[in-house]
């Protein structure tokens, strides 16, 4: 055994030595994710991801996508799951860990999103420009982007004026989306995304803000029965995503796999998340018209009031982003510039 192990160790360094390729290593990374595996999300963005590195590679990346937190955790535990090497990679939102990726913020404020490309390619360049050093420092994104326009989804009455908002028990996914929530007179309560159905069909919720993509997945359209959609050149809300990577992991890839992770991530690839998000809303929506639930669309001089009660959560980001020693009035501008960029 002895011998065949030492003729074997002279084999390999012949072949070094004579200049010829060794045997590649595989690589296996362990993605974690929150949706079930036929929501939109893992079956027409990760699961893809994961199957174009594979080939891309030759088979040399293995990604194994592991939906629904079949790993453990709540979502919530995503980021520090991959931080701490517990999952190589994950898909989550920042906002799920409040005040912890302030500058992300930026991109749920209220009014700001015009369309996920946009704004999810606006995001992906201040995530180089601003955040990549700081908030993400110690880690690696893969991919940052927005869903499609937020929607408010209730029981009862529907929403057709900010007074309708007045104490109803609404979801909301993130700090600054909730902030928004109760300054339209709703009582905001923080809920992953898993969680929505339970806490609809127990009455725990009156409704929640998400966009019409992820419902299909959640059956909102049957535990809910009227919906509130605002048409504009900037949608109510929107939230924001990243697909997320271990730094030591990444830089740990020999130097080709790094550059096939990288030709595989990045502006492009974000902005074609936020379409894929996007495409799902219409097939979505259609199941709540077809069971015959109340679809209202708040539109034209309909939309001010909306945008007046929501003034003061961009004032607050604003001087609260002071108090972290951050310009968020030049964040502000510089991602709505990047945004309208984006979107020519």
């Amino acid at each position: 055994m002895k011998k065949r192990s030492f003729l074997k160790a002279g084999l390999m360094a012949a072949l070094m030595a004579s200049g010829m390729p060794a045997v590649a290593q595989e690589v296996t990374l362990r993605m974690h994710q929150f949706l079930p595996p036929q929501a939109t999300v893992p079956a027409q963005i990760l699961i893809p991801w994961a199957e174009q590195i594979g080939e891309a590679s030759g088979g040399r990346i293995k990604v194994e996508v592991y939906s629904a937190m079949a790993l453990g955790g709540t979502p919530p535990q995503l980021m520090d799951q991959v931080v701490d090497g517990v999952v190589d990679i994950a898909w989550t939102l920042p906002g799920y860990t409040p005040g912890r990726f302030p500058r992300t913020e930026v991109f749920e404020l209220p009014f700001m999103m015009t369309t996920p490309s946009a704004t999810s390619r606006a995001l992906w360049s201040l995530y180089e420009s601003d955040m990549a050093d700081t908030e993400y420092a110690g880690v690696h994104i893969l991919g940052a982007w927005v869903h499609g326009p937020g929607v408010i989804h209730v029981n009862g009455d529907p929403i057709e004026t900010v007074d309708d908002m007045d104490g109803l028990k609404l979801r909301g996914p993130t700090r600054v989306i909730n902030d928004m929530l109760g300054e339209l007179g709703a009582t905001p309560i923080g809920l992953p995304v898993p969680a929505i159905p339970e806490n609809l069909a127990k009455g725990v919720i009156d409704g929640t803000v998400i966009p019409w993509e992820v419902t299909k997945a959640l059956k909102v359209a049957e535990l809910t029965d009227a919906h509130t959609e605002f048409a504009g050149e900037h949608a109510l809300y929107t939230a924001a995503f990243v697909l997320v990577m271990n730094k030591a992991v990444y830089e740990a890839l020999p130097a080709d796999l790094q550059a096939i992770m990288d030709e595989n991530s990045g502006a492009d690839f974000s902005a074609n998340a936020g379409d894929v998000m996007l495409a799902g809303d219409g097939p979505a929506r259609q199941i709540a018209v077809d069971r015959g639930n109340t679809v209202i669309t708040v539109e034209g001089d309909a939309l001010s009031p909306w945008q007046a009660a929501a003034q003061p959560v961009i004032d607050r980001w604003v001087a609260e982003m002071a108090e972290k020693g951050i310009d968020g009035a030049d964040l502000l501008a510089r991602a709505r510039a990047a945004i309208a960029a984006s979107g020519m």
